[in-house]
């Protein structure tokens, strides 16, 4: 067969020279190819489908087959990051963790929730860094203590103020709630190690100021309810809880080194602090899915996660290749068996015909379950 010039769609024509006969030669892994393409670009770069089909319904019937095709996480590096950032972000009912050097996504896991278990899937498939920026988790605590024991941790000083913020508020009624709010504040303008000794010393000089206050009791009165959590068995609690919180929060992060390891010497080079906030992944992973599931309001939850997983992919260092992803049973997935040849098919195993009394089968005596007229 000879080139006879195209189609009306722009298709090559093919000619017999012997019998006349014209045909087209159809490529399925190239069509196929561009319908990945174009649900990328729609899903991605928020392309609108009529710019990429004929009309929606062309489109969403051409890129169906697309939401089967599963997306792996990417490779481990090859060589450890000297800082990965750890952060989970919830979509629906799902939890989705998420693992970034600071500027590419290195992991992600999903689950239904921040949980040690959750956390050392994706920790025992990376190697250990030198330092970890976390958000206080107690799973993400532990799976860190299990997995990587020789890595330090900075806790990131964004969620330390939201837990103050949580406990006191941004107006606190009582002056030492508003001087613990002013050193929260203040450790966003630690730069060196001259600050955070500073700081250290503002810190201790607090706590000895208000030592007595804070030892201050409460005991059970008529008709005033007592404080959540505390049971009627008790004869006596804390008056000011939540700065004990807070006074707690700080002496595990300053006991644990878990405030200033950023700019901690050893760490670090002079003039090269490391990161001390999970804002890089918040701003940036996060804030990329946020967007992405408000400009495609309403999938279902099986197409949200292969979305995000799409999204996190095209974020990592060397994002994957799609087509590669692609195997024959995304494009033609076996069919479903008509209602038909399920009726047909018996529900159990086939059973003898022949009058047995281990079926159950006889006649049968006594009452009923109807009274006699």
């Amino acid at each position: 067969m000879v080139k006879n010039g195209t189609t009306s769609a722009g298709r090559i024509r093919w000619r017999c020279t012997t019998c006349g006969a014209s045909t087209t030669q159809a490529r399925p892994d190239i069509t196929a190819k561009a319908q990945l393409n174009a649900f990328l670009s729609w899903l991605l770069d928020t392309a609108r489908p009529e710019q990429l089909a004929s009309s929606p319904r062309t489109f969403r019937r051409d890129t169906a087959w697309c939401w089967r095709i599963e997306i792996p996480p990417p490779p481990p590096p090859a060589t450890a990051p000297e800082v990965v950032i750890l952060d989970g972000t919830y979509f629906q009912s799902w939890c989705l963790l998420i693992a970034t050097d600071g500027a590419h996504v290195l992991d992600w896991q999903w689950c239904d929730r921040e949980k040690k278990i959750a956390w050392q899937q994706i920790l025992q498939r990376l190697p250990a860094p030198r330092m970890a920026v976390v958000d206080g988790g107690a799973g993400l605590h532990s799976a860190l203590t299990a997995q990587w024991p020789a890595t330090r941790i900075q806790r990131c000083y964004f969620h330390i103020f939201q837990v103050v913020r949580r406990h006191h508020t941004l107006r606190p009624r009582l002056e030492a709630g508003r001087e613990i709010l002013s050193l929260t504040k203040a450790l966003m303008r630690v730069t060196d190690i001259d600050h955070a000794v500073t700081w250290l010393g503002e810190y201790a000089a607090w706590e000895a100021r208000w030592d007595h206050f804070l030892r201050h009791r409460s005991y059970p009165r008529a008709h005033v309810p007592r404080p959540a959590g505390i049971p009627e068995s008790q004869n006596w609690w804390y008056t000011h809880r939540e700065l004990r919180k807070t006074r707690g929060l700080f002496r595990n992060l300053i006991r644990n080194q878990h405030l200033f390891t950023w700019i901690d010497p050893a760490m670090t080079n002079p003039g090269h602090p490391l990161a001390r906030t999970t804002s890089s992944l918040e701003g940036g992973p996060n804030r990329a899915l946020k967007d992405l599931f408000r400009a495609h309001r309403g999938l279902p939850v099986d197409h949200a996660r292969r979305a995000a997983e799409w999204k996190l992919n095209s974020l990592t260092a060397t994002p994957r290749d799609p087509w590669t992803l692609v195997r024959p049973e995304h494009r033609n997935p076996p069919r479903h068996r008509t209602a038909q040849q399920l009726d047909d098919e018996p529900l159990g195993p086939v059973m003898g015909t022949s009058f047995s009394w281990d079926d159950g089968n006889g006649i049968q005596h006594g009452w009923a379950g109807r009274s006699r007229p």
